[in-house]
């Protein structure tokens, strides 16, 4: 087996000992800076602590103007060994002493303590002279003491050199102990079940297990028990794969027989096939002689769709005219609707036209007679109270039936004119649908029968008005014809609304009803209940075309026999 160029042991302590030498260094050079500080905080207040021996006398001999006393103290100040330079200025700025280590400094003077740091490792204390006197302070001049880098690692110097001693030598402790356990531990158990594992004999698995002592309950000797678990896997998989192989062998024997018999049933079915392959070619003759019949019956057939063509284009033919027999019915329905209105109109508007006749020949006759008197000179008051008397009254009478005329024919005149146009209009929905019922009133006139209309005030809708009267018009007579049959008393209730943009028209009697089979069939072409007595079926097939087409609307009914029906119509306000 070849030999392992780097080995996982190695690996894993080069890891180990790199993290432990990163941490080791990190922990000894945050302790060396920490000692550093510390050391010159130690130093920052050792100058402070001059401030308070010397500030005195220094303050005194600035006072005093005595340079050379400044001179004397300054001098014995840079004698002491945490001060590596020191400079005196007077009240001016102006230097009075200057020794050993210093910076230039700006002229400014200072009046308070500063500690400063400056290049080099220097750093600097800095306080104001100030003199008492009688009460009062005076700024007689400032000092300035230096200390550098030099005098803190003088302090530090033995406690650095024993924590990086100390740092090596944990170090090559700890090295020499990961390097033992690794080999005793890792290596050496590893190489050998290396060296065991490449002596595998495949024909002898059992020789190869591997023996390795190994005294703890660790990784290495759960891989034993698995590797030699893998190798009784083996034996067992080749104890049955040495019995799969005799099966095998005996299976092959008797594939052969089988193979055998095999070939002298498939000689068999060849001379069946043959005998089959003589009869389809029989079926082939036999199969393109019934595609012969077949093509003279597709032609045949040809010909009969020819034939239903031609009856379906005579059909269509027939549907048209069938169409234009049913619009020529649909308009005779409305001129029907319109006829009977007319009669109904005409026979009401005689009656106020035969009273106003009647008036006006009376006072015609008494006009006569006025003027007789008049001319004879036998005019007296009294017949003159009784002309002005009648014939205020019989004016009265004339104009009540006359204005009854006119109000009849002039209703007549727009729902007339409106049932015959679809031209479309703007128009207040509920003064027409009063003129509706007015033009209908003649129907009702030998009749208990009531129609009660509510209706908002000024409700304008843009549509065909016609459609309209023909609407209401066949609602109101299928009532009366059919609803109120046999019926003394009856009521009809009209009730429009407004819901947002469009116009719902509820209206409801209170006649026989209509059962359920007659009900599906309502709106229906040509269905009616009186086939025999004139009606037509084209009454409600006439309002739904009307509501749906004309009006852009939806129409529906409900009823129940004994309890009346119910149309509901719903359209937009205004036509698109």
């Amino acid at each position: 087996m070849a030999a392992v160029k780097t080995g996982l042991s190695r690996k894993l302590l080069a890891r180990v000992l790199s993290v432990y030498f990163s941490l080791t260094l990190i922990v000894t050079v945050g302790q060396i800076f920490t000692e550093y500080l510390s050391t010159k905080n130690h130093v920052e207040g050792e100058l402070q602590t001059l401030k308070n021996t010397f500030s005195s006398s220094l303050t005194r001999a600035l006072w005093e103007l005595n340079n050379d006393q400044v001179r004397a103290i300054a001098e014995g100040l840079m004698s002491l060994p945490i001060v590596e330079g020191l400079q005196v200025r007077g009240e001016n700025g102006n230097y009075i002493a200057e020794y050993g280590i210093r910076t230039q400094r700006s002229s400014a003077p200072i009046d308070r303590e500063l500690i400063e740091d400056h290049p080099g490792g220097v750093f600097s204390y800095s306080f104001p002279l100030v003199f008492k006197f009688s009460g009062r302070e005076s700024t007689v001049g400032d000092v300035t003491l230096y200390s550098s880098f030099d005098t803190i690692f003088s302090r530090i110097e033995v406690g650095v050199f024993f924590l990086i001693g100390n740092a090596l030598v944990k170090t090559t402790f700890l090295v020499f102990l990961f390097m033992t356990a690794f080999k005793t531990m890792l290596s050496e158990p590893l190489q050998k079940m290396t060296e065991q594992m490449g002596n595998f004999d495949p024909h002898h698995p059992e020789e190869s297990k591997l023996t390795i002592q190994l005294d703890e309950d660790n990784e290495l000797l759960q891989l034993k028990e698995s590797y030699n678990h893998v190798i009784d896997d083996l034996i067992v998989s080749n104890n049955k794969l040495k019995g799969t192989q005799d099966e095998l062998t005996l299976a092959n024997k008797k594939l052969d027989d089988q193979n055998l018999i095999l070939e002298q049933e498939v000689a068999k079915k060849t001379a069946s096939l043959s005998q089959i392959m003589l009869d389809l070619e029989q079926q082939k003759d036999e199969l393109i002689a019934h595609q012969r019949e077949l093509r003279q019956e597709n032609e045949n057939r040809q010909y009969i769709e020819a034939e239903l063509r031609k009856r379906n284009e005579e059909l269509a033919s027939s549907m048209d005219t069938l169409n234009q027999a049913q619009e020529q019915l649909v308009e005779s329905e409305r001129m029907a609707s319109l006829g009977g209105l007319v009669a109904g109109i005409a026979h009401d508007v005689n009656t106020p036209l035969g009273v106003s006749v009647t008036a006006a020949s009376f006072l015609q006759e008494r006009l006569n007679n006025l003027k007789t008197d008049f001319e004879d000179k036998s005019l007296t008051s009294k017949n003159m109270a009784s002309f002005i008397d009648e014939a205020e009254q019989t004016a009265l009478l004339l104009l009540s039936n006359l204005e009854r005329a006119s109000d009849l024919i002039a209703s007549f005149k727009q729902v007339a004119v409106d049932q015959t146009s679809e031209t479309e209009r703007e128009f207040i929905l509920g003064n027409y649908i009063q003129e509706i019922i007015q033009s209908l009133k003649p129907s009702f006139k030998h009749t208990e029968h009531t129609i009660e209309v509510t209706c908002p005030e000024n409700l304008v809708v843009s549509c065909a008005p016609g459609a309209i009267a023909q609407i209401v018009t066949n609602m109101v007579v299928n009532s009366l014809t059919h609803g109120f049959e046999n019926k003394e008393t009856g009521e009809i209730k009209l009730d429009v609304s407004k819901n947002k943009n469009d116009v719902v028209i509820e209206y409801a009697d209170n006649g026989r009803g209509l059962s359920e089979s007659e009900l599906d069939k309502l709106f229906d072409a040509f269905y009616t209940t009186k086939r025999g007595e004139g009606g037509s079926g084209l009454g409600t097939h006439i309002m739904y075309n009307l509501v749906t087409q004309t009006l852009n609307g939806q129409i529906e009914a409900k009823s129940a026999v004994g309890d009346g029906l119910k149309y509901t119509i719903r359209f937009p306000s205004r036509s698109a």
